[in-house]
């Protein structure tokens, strides 16, 4: 047995989001909470995935949707914690050469750790995602050590890309399981 736990992206998921449709559909799906404060602060960001996946000692397969993805592997080289697996779903290439800059004052440097995660992992990819090209998915999804799903045309794989129901994501979730 596993619990499910959904790792937010940058903003809160929309209602028919199908992270949403998946919580709203099993109530044992339990969302990692969004900390107050910035957008998206990392570092609290990693301390309520840390909580979260530490507040029981069974087993947690992480389902993150964009910046939950960095938020995971972040986690990932920072802790060790019951994790059985994690579903990525379109991870944001974020450019190890960004640095912020006078126009970005609140936006801090973020790098995204390159090795292996210590557990099985799905990274889903669009070719059409405006965060990330398809090339950028893939060489994440070889670092991290995870198996390469390519979504064809899927856009950012949200409910304004037409992702609120989304069948084939739950079957990736039950391989996972």
């Amino acid at each position: 047995m596993a619990r499910i736990l959904l790792v937010p992206g940058r903003s809160a998921a929309a209602p028919d989001h199908w992270q949403s449709r998946w919580a709203a559909a099993n109530p044992d799906y339990q969302w990692v909470p969004r900390p107050s404060g910035p957008l998206f602060d990392l570092e609290l960001r990693v301390a309520a995935l840390h909580r979260a996946i530490t507040a029981a000692r069974t087993p947690a397969v992480l389902v993150a949707h964009s910046a939950g993805c960095i938020t995971t592997v972040v986690w990932a080289s920072r802790h060790a914690g019951p994790v059985r697996g994690a579903l990525l779903v379109a991870p944001p290439y974020i450019d190890p050469e960004w640095r912020p800059g006078p126009d970005d004052p609140d936006e801090p440097a973020i790098d995204v750790p390159r090795t292996a995660l210590p557990f099985p992992a799905i990274v889903v990819a669009s070719r059409t995602d405006p965060y990330a090209e398809f090339e950028e998915s893939r060489d994440y999804a070889l670092d991290w050590g995870a198996q390469l799903i390519d979504a064809g045309d899927a856009g950012h794989l949200h409910s304004a890309a037409g992702y609120g129901p989304w069948p084939a994501g739950e079957q990736l979730l039950k391989n996972l399981l």
